[in-house]
Order: C-alpha cells, then structure tokens, then sequence
C-alpha cells in the first residue's frame, strides 16, 4: 500500500454540485476501504455537504467552481479539504441569524472534534481559500492495482 493516495475533483459551483461532492468522497472512501454503513462514513458525508454547501452559497458567485481533495496520508489521516476562489474566510454568525443558517461551520466543528480531527481555513496562492478537515484513519485502506483489483 502506498504511504500517501489522492483524488480530487472540480465541480461548477451549483447547488446540484453538493451531492456530486457528497457521492465522490464517499465513493473514494469506500474505494480506500472504509464500509459506506460505517458511523464515520456518515459523518464525512454530512461535513463534505456542508463544506460544499458553503462554497456554492457564500461565495456571492464569484467562484465559478470549487475543488474538493481527499487524501490518505499513512493509513494514520485522512484529509479532506474544499478550496473555492472568494478570498472571504467563513465566520460564525450572530446566534439570531443562525435561527435558519449559519451553523454549517459548527456543525463541522464539532463532527470533527467528535471524532478526533482538526479544522483549518486557509489562503490559496491565487487568493481563494481551503476548509479542510483531518481525521484519524481507524481502518485498513486498500489501494487499486493498475488492473483495478483491490489490494488488501
């Protein structure tokens, strides 16, 4: 199994674009061998939607498309991080106007919290930015072979 393995894709910043990135994680996870029925594959799923979600809605349209990257560093972390090209960094709004929204980013606090990670936003080099979460890894990856048969 290699040290370190990568996926990553660009989806056009629409609302439609939420359950692509949604199903592309999960489809990328399952492949690296973690079940899709596993507590911790819902929960990724819920923080990918809402990362997604963010860079569709917040970004005032003036990023055309957002990039969602999963990465497994050492079967120890796996990473995933959503970059989009508004310079704005998300902030946690006033407890009034979160009666309807505004919890995305709590929400992924706190998921990620629960299970032992770490959050982070980031600048990118042309002025975006990166919402990324790590994750502790708890179970055995699997990589593809160039014949696409499962290693264990």
């Amino acid at each position: 199994m290699a040290d370190h393995q990568e996926a990553s894709v660009t989806l056009p910043s629409d609302p439609a674009s939420v359950a692509a990135a949604r199903k592309y994680v999960s489809d990328v996870l399952t492949e690296w061998g973690l079940p899709g029925d596993a507590e911790v594959a819902d929960t990724v799923r819920l923080i990918v939607s809402e990362l997604a979600t963010n860079a569709v809605q917040h970004t005032l349209g003036q990023s055309p498309t957002f990039t969602v990257d999963v990465a497994l560093a050492r079967e120890e972390l796996l990473c995933i991080g959503v970059t989009d090209s508004h310079p704005r960094f998300p902030k946690r709004l006033p407890a009034a106007v979160q009666q309807d929204n505004g919890r995305g980013m709590v929400i992924v606090r706190w998921l990620t919290a629960e299970y032992g990670g770490s959050l982070s936003v980031r600048p990118t080099r042309e002025g975006g930015k990166t919402v990324a979460i790590e994750l502790p890894w708890t179970v055995p990856a699997r990589s593809v072979t160039a014949a696409g048969l499962q290693e264990p």
